[in-house]
């Protein structure tokens, strides 16, 4: 094939609970619902050229080391895999921003290597790479809806309730999720073992539509600590009109949820031009040819 192309949706969590850290890796552990939103990158993956480098990773605007390319490695490490691949990734989701938009990128490209490699990877094996990737990343290899567990890696899909509006309020300067997390640490925010493992309950037998007093935030504090704005666009969301006001993931974006598309549309405007408003998705992600 001489190329594949998916779209990547960045994710809410439309809850974050999270406890203490392992003592196998140091990961935090936590429950939390997954849901992916129409806000989307693209990535395609298509044959290097035999006379170009090994790989190429193109993505225009990020600098630095990328996820999609620790994905690459990862998956030909594990099929052993050794034609040159090029892979172009055209960002539409916030940088930094809590939407797990490199998570995204990572999950499309190693659905998308397992296509054009033609290995057939089982499910549970994307999974299991992917979790070595990051905590978002095995929610996103086929996004949807998930109730994640573990510190992530342990993931269940849902149904989910019929499409709902989203809000999403990006802040110009990023917050890096360790800092958020060291921050969450440092105030002692974390859940005992016997409170996440009652909220795994809760969250679980709710998953598929929560009530509203579990849409709830853990590092939300945290990241209001590191970056005070947030509080000021959590209040703006709120005057705005929608339902429920949240930081999304690690911050520093701001999410409303309203209880239409239609409805987002309305907060999204009151808000300001910086608001753009989105929905869940409820189809199943496509690959096409490039």
């Amino acid at each position: 094939m001489s190329g594949l192309t998916t779209l990547a949706p960045g994710k809410i969590n439309v809850c974050l609970f999270v406890g203490g850290t392992r003592a196998s890796d140091g990961r935090h552990q936590l429950v939390s619902v997954m849901q992916a939103v129409d806000l989307c990158d693209e990535v395609t993956v298509s044959a290097g050229l035999a006379d170009g480098p090994p790989d190429l990773v193109q993505c225009v605007g990020v600098s630095g080391a990328n996820i999609a390319d620790a994905a690459l490695q990862a998956f030909r490490a594990h099929t052993g895999q050794t034609e040159p691949v090029s892979i172009t990734i055209t960002k539409a989701i916030p940088v930094a921003a809590g939407m797990a938009g490199g998570s995204a990128d990572a999950g499309a490209v190693l659905r998308l290597l397992d296509e054009h490699f033609d290995t057939g990877l089982p499910g549970g094996v994307l999974r299991r790479l992917a979790a070595t990737l990051g905590a978002d990343v095995p929610a996103q290899v086929w996004p949807g809806r998930y109730l994640a567990t573990g510190a992530g890696e342990l993931v269940e899909e849902r149904e989910g309730p019929a499409r709902y509006g989203v809000v999403v309020l990006p802040h110009a300067e990023p917050l890096s999720t360790p800092a958020v997390y060291r921050e969450f640490d440092r105030l002692g925010l974390a859940r005992s073992s016997d409170e996440l493992a009652q909220l795994t309950e809760q969250v679980r037998a709710a998953a598929d539509d929560l009530p509203d007093a579990l849409v709830v935030n853990d590092l939300q504090r945290a990241a209001t600590a590191l970056c005070p704005a947030i509080e000021d666009n959590l209040q703006r969301m709120r005057a705005a009109g929608a339902d429920i006001a949240l930081v999304s993931g690690s911050g520093p974006t701001v999410l409303g949820l309203t209880r239409t598309v239609a409805a987002a549309g309305e907060v999204a405007r009151r808000v300001g031009k910086d608001a753009i408003a989105v929905a869940t998705v409820v189809d199943a992600v496509k690959v096409t040819p490039a």
